[in-house]
């Protein structure tokens, strides 16, 4: 069992929630949490915001009766946290201009991606596109951990981003986002890595349930334990 530090809410169903919690989370990479005996029967999978030695952060948006019941914790309850899990973002060796594409709550991994993609390619440029359907959320964290952001409120966040001026992207959110960024990739000849986070819903995190399974040209692969994040083009480009 790990502590609660802070579980705050942001507006539009939103919370920022810190644990107190010795991890080596890499970014991208999700936990497991679980804050009940008995019901709901499964856990929640919920993407890593933030990570240090000490604690772990996780932004998440109640969607159903377990993210309600995170909501409800406060500062000193206990949560257990199984993990981390997952094969998160690639690192970003000799790219000198990365974007970070999000949408709703797919915005969560960007943050930690943002600082660790700094901290190891200081000279690089590293521009965050955020999309919300209501009230943005987090925008001065963001313009901390970015060289360049960018929000769209109630448009369409791919709409935003010109491929072309970079080597490497990475996003996550709504899978028809991830498409319509992928597809526009292809159509204006970007030649560099594009690497999708997937949402698909989870039962077990450990790739032994195959709910969570996804079609790529690779065959079918298991969000969780070959996830979340694949290429763009194994997701996309078999359609």
């Amino acid at each position: 069992m790990s502590k609660i530090l802070e579980n705050r809410s942001l507006g539009q169903d939103f919370f920022l929630m810190r644990v107190e919690h010795d991890n080596n989370a890499h970014m991208g990479q999700f936990y497991m949490l679980r804050a009940w005996k008995y019901f709901p029967v499964l856990s929640r999978p919920i993407s890593v915001y933030d990570a240090d030695e000490k604690s772990v952060s996780f932004l998440y948006k109640v969607v159903g009766q377990g993210t309600e019941l995170l909501s409800k914790l406060k500062a000193g309850d206990e949560i257990t946290l199984d993990g981390a899990h997952g094969n998160g973002f690639p690192e970003a060796e000799g790219k000198k201009r990365i974007a970070l594409v999000g949408g709703g709550v797919g915005i969560a991994p960007l943050y930690l991606a943002a600082k660790t993609y700094k901290k190891a390619e200081p000279q690089a440029q590293v521009d965050i596109y955020l999309g919300f359907s209501g009230e943005p959320i987090l925008i001065e964290e963001f313009q901390n951990a970015a060289d360049k952001l960018t929000v769209n409120v109630g448009g369409f966040v791919t709409d935003d981003i010109d491929p072309t001026a970079y080597d490497m992207i990475v996003t996550c959110g709504p899978t028809i986002m991830m498409k319509v960024l992928y597809e526009k990739c292809v159509r204006v000849g970007y030649r560099h890595p594009l690497y999708v986070s997937m949402e698909n819903r989870m039962a077990c995190g450990i790739g032994a349930c195959l709910v969570c399974t996804c079609k790529t040209s690779k065959g079918n692969r298991k969000v969780c334990k070959d996830g979340p994040v694949f290429p763009g083009s194994e997701v996309f480009g078999n359609e």
